[in-house]
């Protein structure tokens, strides 16, 4: 179809990448032939009824390898036709299956009969629900049993060995949603020579039994031709393959050409059957409350001045949109009235958005087709009409004119350096500009440059230099990098600020939504939280029942949890940061980041193929690991924990951040059972805060990653079991550990806790992995056993524990 306009022999490749080069971006490209170069034509010599299916064949097929065996369920399926095989190994670009010898109901099946929409071609005009296609030569004869089905009708006249390029074309370029004006611009980029259009003047030998008048301001001109005595049946092979490539299903010749002009040169049209039309058509506004039954069987209730074409039964068209179906052409059509029409593209815009139509017609009148083509767009469509169709064409009739669209622009040459960044000789840049159809004069340094009526876009001088630049090449657009800056500015933000947004950033990855809740609260929830400052009390509070300032977030993160489980939602994860208040001064407010979770936790998991949900309550464990998750984003990869929390913490089941056991930078674990009996929640809830304003800042360290430090040697693991105080803590007994052999140990994990029978009362037995590795060596039994011996004495030292028996 593109060589019907350029004159290249250009490849594929280099096709390809000037589009993109010169600002018509590729898409994609369908090379079909590549993908059906493995099916070849076959031959059924029998075709059975399958024994335990009615609707399957049981087939031998004559092919290159030898009589094979298929199933087949297609209804064509008989002895003595031509088949496209896909063989063993083949895969199928319809549904992307990969063909292997296999059983059908029992039956051995080598291969598949393909249909066209498993080879992914366009079928709708050849071989609509027929099954599997039937072949023959491209000169009617029998195939040759082995050759490329690509090479056997009607795969051949369906575009098979013709790649289709799928082109992104920007707003401004309506010149180019024809394929002319994609062969033009290719031509203006060296690719071959822009073909003429072909001699389609006709005259007319009679009058036209319709006329036309405009009564609407949004229809600036409007051409008709009435042609008689054609013959509308179905549209030529050419035709067809054409359409169906790029999406467009064949109805008959006479839609087929206005759809297919469409395409090919930008130019919308239009045919009524003539002999419907009840007098003559008037290009007028709509009245409010008529009505159109559009050829897509919708029926639309039109606005008041929407501009129409109709005659004296009302609207037959919906101007620059779509036609009517009273109106439409059938097989059974014999004279037509043809519409080249020009209309407002906003008016277009606007009547198509009102109905919710889209349609070709409105995406280019939308756009703004050439205003200068009205003519010649009703020559080329007469010239198919007859050619195809038969008939004898009328005399036009034409109402209106197309505006003046010529505008003298001056332009430099030199500006395409200056503003562009791209040395162009003039010479170039001239012939550029008159192959894409603008008009040069030249006088001295400044020219005078006239864009084609096809360029509603080009305006200016800009415009101009971008074409040049366009069509030289965006890729001959050298990267420049911006220059560096003498002095940096600060950070904008401060380390108060980062650490808002980390934390906030951190939880949202862990599967929370952020809050926003008030900053006061009622007196008894306050309480609750250790509030109870009569200085925060509010004089003038905007409701009777919040009347405090918080001295926590929980209390309304539970409020919020509380209205969500009312509402269904019981599983949910809420944090929020802000201030916490526990006086009135400055020093009395803190930065903290809160949040909780309730009900159930769900993890997901893949195994194998199946997809599996693990539900379990949430526990102190999941609020460790987020209290965790922020501190180590902030910077601070260790901390201890203690058990010191505070009241609204169940007493078991919590702990607190500590840094040194002295500074504490935030709580985790379960909340109370009387918190959430209080606030009328039933389902589990673990909540965690952070005191950012109490994290130091971290220490400066240096941009260089350091070396790392891993061992050739094999690492040693030993278990200990001690019996220790009930109330000794694990972080105790794990630094204590640690200090027993600081080289060697690299790991100290709590694997079992023990208490009941067997040990004393107040006493429980601790089960401890220690993992020993050297850098230097392989541990031999003494080193184990000196550190083994160093662990015991250590763990007696640090915390009391005794090596169970």
């Amino acid at each position: 179809w593109l060589k019907e306009h350029l004159d290249t022999n250009a490849s594929l490749d280099d096709i390809s990448k000037t589009l993109t080069a010169i600002g018509l971006e590729v898409e994609s490209i369908a090379d079909r032939a590549k993908d059906l170069a493995p099916f070849t034509v076959a031959k059924i010599l029998e075709a059975e009824k399958h024994p335990e299916a009615d609707k399957l064949r049981v087939c031998k097929v004559e092919s290159n390898n030898g009589i094979l065996q298929i199933v087949c369920g297609a209804a064509n399926a008989r002895a003595g036709i031509y088949v496209v095989l896909a063989q063993e190994g083949a895969h199928i670009p319809g549904n992307g299956m990969v063909i292997k010898k296999t059983k059908i109901r029992g039956v051995e099946s080598n291969g598949m009969l393909c249909s066209l929409e498993e080879l992914a071609l366009p079928g709708q005009n050849y071989n609509s629900g027929a099954g599997i296609v039937e072949l023959t030569s491209n000169s009617g004869g029998e195939p040759k049993i082995g050759s490329p089905a690509i090479d056997a009708h009607p795969i051949s006249i369906l575009g098979a060995n013709d790649p289709v390029i799928e082109i992104a074309i920007t707003p401004n370029r309506a010149d180019c949603l024809g394929v002319r004006g994609v062969a033009r611009d290719l031509a203006a980029a060296g690719l071959g020579k822009l073909k003429p259009l072909k001699d389609a003047n006709f005259a007319g030998s009679f009058d036209s039994a319709v006329n036309v008048s405009i009564s609407s301001e949004h229809c600036q001109q409007f051409m008709g031709v009435y042609i008689k005595g054609v013959k509308n049946g179905a549209s030529p092979d050419w035709m067809k393959q054409r359409l169906d490539a790029i999406g467009q299903k064949s109805i008959s010749t006479l839609v087929d050409i206005t759809n297919y002009i469409t395409f090919d040169l930008g130019r919308p049209l239009h045919v009524y059957d003539a002999a419907k039309l009840k007098g003559s058509l008037n290009v007028r506004p709509a009245k409010a409350g008529e009505a159109l039954k559009a050829l897509n069987g919708k029926d639309y209730i039109l606005g008041a001045g929407m501009c129409v074409i109709a005659d004296d039964a009302g609207p037959q068209a919906l101007g620059g949109i779509i036609g009517g179906e009273p109106t439409g052409c059938t097989p059974d059509t014999t004279d037509v009235f043809l519409e080249v029409a020009l209309f407002t593209p906003t008016h277009v815009a606007y009547n198509g958005r009102q109905l919710s139509i889209d349609s070709d017609a409105r995406y280019r009148f939308e756009r703004a087709v050439d205003p200068a083509f009205v003519e010649e767009g009703a020559k080329q469509a007469i010239h198919l009409i007859t050619s195809l169709c038969g008939g004898q064409a009328s005399k036009p009739v034409v109402a209106g004119k197309a505006p003046d669209t010529k505008r003298d622009i001056t332009f430099t040459p030199k500006r395409v350096e200056t503003l562009g960044g791209v040395s162009i000789a003039a010479d170039k840049i001239e012939s550029i500009l008159t192959t894409l159809g603008f008009t040069v004069t030249k006088s001295g340094d400044s020219w005078k440059v006239v864009p084609p009526s096809w360029r509603a876009d080009v305006e200016g001088e800009a415009d101009i230099v971008e074409e040049a630049l366009r069509i030289n090449g965006y890729d001959h657009i050298p990267t420049t990098p911006l220059p560096k800056l003498a002095h940096i500015s600060k950070p904008a933000l401060n380390l108060a600020q980062k650490r808002v947004h980390l934390s906030k950033r951190t939880l949202a990855s862990r599967g929370f939504s952020e809050a926003v809740t008030w900053s006061f609260l009622p007196e008894a929830h306050s309480k609750m939280f250790g509030g109870g400052n009569e200085k925060l009390k509010l004089v003038n509070p905007i409701s009777a029942d919040l009347d405090t300032m918080r001295p926590s977030l929980l209390p309304n993160l539970l409020e919020a949890a509380k209205k969500n489980a009312f509402r269904g939602f019981k599983d949910v994860n809420l944090f929020e940061v802000g201030l916490q208040f526990e006086g009135i001064t400055p020093d009395g407010q803190k930065m903290v980041t809160c949040g909780l979770r309730t009900g159930q936790h769900i993890r997901q998991d893949y195994e194998g193929s199946l997809f599996t949900q693990t539900l379990r309550s949430v526990d102190a464990f999941d609020a460790k690991a987020d209290a965790l998750a922020i501190l180590q984003a902030l910077g601070l990869n260790k901390a201890d924990i203690t058990t010191n929390t505070p009241t609204w913490y169940h007493p078991g089941r919590s702990g607190a951040l500590t840094l040194g056991g002295k500074i504490i930078i935030g709580y985790f674990g379960e909340l109370h059972p009387a918190v959430l009996t209080a606030f009328d929640i039933e389902t589990a809830v673990v909540g965690f805060e952070i005191f950012l304003d109490s994290i130091p800042a971290a220490r400066t360290k240096s941009k260089n990653r350091p070396p790392l430090k891993a061992s050739d040697f094999q690492a040693v693991e030993r278990d200990f079991a001690f019996i220790v105080d009930d109330k000794t803590s694990a972080a105790e007994m794990i630094a204590a550990i640690h200090k027993a052999e600081k080289q060697l140990i690299t790991d100290v994990r709590i694997f079992d806790v023990y208490s009941g029978k067997g040990v004393d009362a107040g006493k429980k037995s601790v089960a401890v992995k220690v993992t020993l590795q050297a850098f230097d060596r392989t541990l031999s039994e003494t080193d184990i056993t000196t550190v083994s011996t160093a662990i015991v004495a250590a763990a007696g030292k640090g915390f009391g524990g005794q090596l169970r028996q």
